[in-house]
């Protein structure tokens, strides 16, 4: 099944007067680029989410996130005097070095709030994580991950689909190629006698026949149309029969960006070099589209 590396995935589980959240975001990139953001009473089990998200998902920029909401009648909290008097302090004393004004109403208003938002200096009177706790707390972890995954696979389908489109778009221009290249081989052989003729120089028949044949069967496109097709039929084998393609779809990509540039090189025709022009504006859009495929 082909995947999307972007998705989004969103569980909560209840336990008693709390309630936790966890939500997973993940957006495409090259290597594993995994944040997770928790309460300071879940970091014990940070390796062990780090570990499973990792596994299950693989690849891409993957934000986790991990809030605990109270119930307001169990809402029982602590504030650490110790904590709030040091940043107090330190935050008075750098107010100074600045010359701020301090004592409105307004103004300890403010800093009490962003006090309050530091670091330890509310806690709740739980310090320790149950083991009924820790088990909702994966449980959830795993219903998120089983949620993004569902998203990550109807991406992956549409994303598919568009892909392989496109990969028949390619070969029907490919295709359409063939109708023009016997047409160019005469116009070719007739420009070069005009040519010759026009100068006014003598020239012998068979020996200008020959350098004509050499000089076509260098514009031969034969074999770039046979690679094209194989390149073609090799995408469609993967994608539909492998995981984890987004790297080697991206490398048959490049094989096809080879053939249609040396098909066009050697064109030497204009509606063929138009139809070059297409099928490399179709495989840039394959290209865009697989950096998003896990």
């Amino acid at each position: 099944m082909i995947k999307s590396m972007t998705g989004y995935g969103k569980a909560e589980a209840a336990l008693g007067h709390k309630k936790i959240t966890v939500e997973i975001r993940s957006l495409n990139s090259k290597q594993t680029d995994l944040a997770v953001k928790l309460p300071a009473l879940y970091r014990p089990q940070e390796y062990e989410i780090r570990n499973l998200v990792a596994k299950r998902l693989q690849r891409g920029k993957i934000d986790v996130y991990i809030t605990v909401e109270l119930a307001g009648s169990q809402n029982s909290v602590t504030l650490n005097k110790q904590a709030f008097d040091e940043y107090y302090t330190q935050l008075m004393a750098l107010a100074d070095g600045q010359n701020m004004a301090w004592g409105t109403k307004a103004v300890d208003a403010a800093l009490l709030q962003v006090i309050l938002r530091l670091p330890d200096v509310v806690q709740t009177e739980t310090t320790t994580l149950s083991d009924e706790e820790n088990h909702a707390l994966m449980k959830a972890v795993e219903e998120a991950l089983n949620h993004i995954e569902a998203f990550r696979e109807q991406e992956g389908a549409i994303l598919i689909a568009d892909l392989l489109k496109r990969i028949d778009k390619i070969e029907s221009l490919k295709n359409g190629v063939e109708p023009y290249e016997k047409a160019r081989t005469e116009t070719i052989k007739a420009r070069i006698r005009e040519n010759i003729e026009a100068i006014g120089i003598p020239l012998d028949s068979n020996r200008l026949e020959q350098e004509m044949i050499y000089y076509i069967e260098k514009l031969d496109i034969t074999e770039e149309k046979v690679r094209l097709q194989n390149h073609c039929n090799y995408f469609r084998e993967v994608a539909r029969s492998e995981e984890g393609v987004g790297r080697k779809l991206g490398f048959i990509a490049q094989e096809l960006g080879r053939e249609i540039n040396t098909l066009g090189s050697k064109a030497n025709e204009a509606t063929m070099q138009k139809m070059v022009v297409e099928m490399k504006d179709e495989l840039e859009k394959i290209k865009e589209q697989l950096l998003n495929i896990l």
